[in-house]
């Protein structure tokens, strides 16, 4: 049984079984779906104009912030960021601190379920296990490039000089993009797909 493993910072261990895949697997001549839409927090929740810029900048957000600084990064008036902020709140998008003045953050839990949800929504068994499968063979291709198991663990100067410092950060970069995408997926398959009844797909 051939089976990739990879090591993610925080979480487990993701298995799969490379000779067990759906049925459904798509055909080689078919155009392969995109999973770059969700890769962006930002991308997961959209609404109009306002609610879009207030959600943009509550997204960037890296500590709990002033419903004024909120509304002045995002163009508005202060109740109008008010109200969406307490709606925000109510959906469990962000998290008020209570305090003079009263302060909101991101609620990032809520944020990664958004966008588990939206992967097993938007695609099917196969197509998350197949993306899966590719995105673990990218992770291995880096981590054989840089012989070691962590993006972290890149310096960024290369003692070998081939590679400039910025394409190394953008190497690691996308390592570390990878890894999050891999961790995604694999909750994605983990949690089941709404099709199969929630049954978790066994990749």
């Amino acid at each position: 049984m051939a089976e990739d493993h990879l090591s993610l910072e925080n979480t487990r261990w993701i298995v799969m079984d490379l000779t067990d895949t759906p049925d459904d697997v798509r055909e080689p001549n078919e155009e392969p779906p995109d999973f770059t839409n969700w890769d962006a927090p930002e991308e997961v929740l959209k609404g109009g104009p306002t609610r879009e810029r207030l959600l943009g900048v509550i997204l960037q957000l890296r500590t709990p912030t002033k419903v004024a600084d909120i509304a002045a990064q995002a163009d508005c008036d202060t109740e109008t960021a008010r109200d969406y902020l307490e709606w925000f709140t109510s959906m469990g998008m962000t998290r008020e601190i209570p305090g003079r003045p009263v302060r909101y953050e991101r609620n990032k839990s809520y944020l990664r379920w958004r966008r588990i949800e939206r992967i097993r929504q938007q695609y099917s068994e196969s197509e998350i296990v197949e993306e899966l499968k590719e995105t673990m063979a990218q992770l291995e291709e880096y981590r054989t490039r840089f012989d070691t198991n962590s993006p972290d663990d890149v310096s960024l100067v290369d003692v070998s000089g081939e590679s400039s410092v910025e394409e190394l950060w953008e190497a690691v970069s996308e390592w570390k993009t990878l890894e999050q995408r891999a961790e995604l997926l694999d909750a994605a398959r983990q949690n089941g797909h709404p099709s199969s009844g929630g049954a978790t797909v066994d990749a």
